[in-house]
């Protein structure tokens, strides 16, 4: 019956969000974000204890403005399947820096891999690649219930993208990813918190985490180029920057993908300490 009910209640907030005027649906977010500001509940708490890693000095302040952009994330995101293509393209910039070569390299019919933080709107971002009609596959994790995994893998599907589960396929997800690449897709990743609790230790602002391998793998197996992309919210768009890593020649392959996957904890640590309000990380990171 739990089940149930959170599915229903997903499947409801897709329906709503989409219905409710845009200024309207807005308030209600916000205003459920400062409710759970006011009420310092255990995602709370969580976000405040990150927060004081990444700002050690930090305003209580800036708590709320990370429950206010989560919120917005939530609202976009189930706002995105009533989008149109020119909306997706519209509502998201990207700087400059280094998007010629994504583009060059997508254009050619060859593979890249983009790792990205929990920053801001990664659904609007994959929402525009696939809007330029690139190929993107991306890897979704199997949450509980199963028909809340199933509506946001068809929600992702509905935006363009294809999606591997991260456990119960019938093939391993790198080995998928790899041949994917090797036909000319995007690979698109989240790669801030490992969720096989077998990643690489990282240093990431000051402290020790684990973050998952796979985007260093598969570049270094594949010859894929490899882009950290920091991501953060303006007034009317998601935003882009797109970071170069280049992979890691020496040593033996263990050695080379934590050299890699630290190359990317230190990518991501710029992004997120310039607009840290934007990281959405309610969960234990650090060990």
């Amino acid at each position: 019956m739990k089940d149930r009910l959170i599915e229903f209640g997903y499947a409801a907030g897709w329906r709503v969000a989409r219905a409710l005027p845009l200024p309207v649906a807005r308030r209600i977010f916000m205003a459920a974000a400062d409710r759970a500001y006011a009420q310092n509940g255990p995602g709370t708490q969580r976000l405040r204890r990150n927060l004081q890693q990444v700002v050690p000095d930090m305003p209580d302040s800036l708590v709320r403005d990370g429950l206010r952009s989560y919120a917005r994330y939530w609202l976009e995101a189930f706002r995105l399947p009533s989008r149109t293509r020119e909306q997706f393209l519209t509502d998201f910039g990207m700087s400059p820096e280094n998007y010629d070569e994504l583009k060059s390299v997508i254009a050619d019919g060859k593979g890249v891999v983009v790792a990205l933080p929990h920053l801001a709107n990664w659904d609007a971002a994959a929402a525009w690649l696939v809007s330029h009609d690139w190929r993107m596959i991306t890897v979704a994790e199997r949450l509980k219930p199963e028909g809340v995994f199933r509506q946001f893998v068809e929600y992702r599907e509905k935006l363009g993208m294809e999606v591997l589960p991260l456990t119960g396929g019938q093939r391993a997800p790198l080995d998928v990813l790899a041949e994917k690449l090797q036909a000319g897709y995007a690979v698109a990743l989240l790669g801030d918190r490992d969720l096989s609790r077998n990643g690489v230790e990282v240093s990431f602002f000051g402290g020790r985490t684990r973050m998952p391998a796979g985007p260093a793998i598969l570049a270094i197996r594949t010859g894929a180029p490899l882009f950290a992309v920091d991501l953060s919210f303006t007034p009317t768009k998601t935003w882009a920057v797109l970071r170069r890593i280049t992979p890691a020649t020496e040593g033996a392959l263990d050695v080379r993908v934590k050299a890699t996957t630290q190359m990317l904890a230190d990518a991501y640590a710029k992004g997120i300490a310039e607009h840290p309000q934007d990281w959405h990380m309610l969960q234990k990171l650090w060990l």
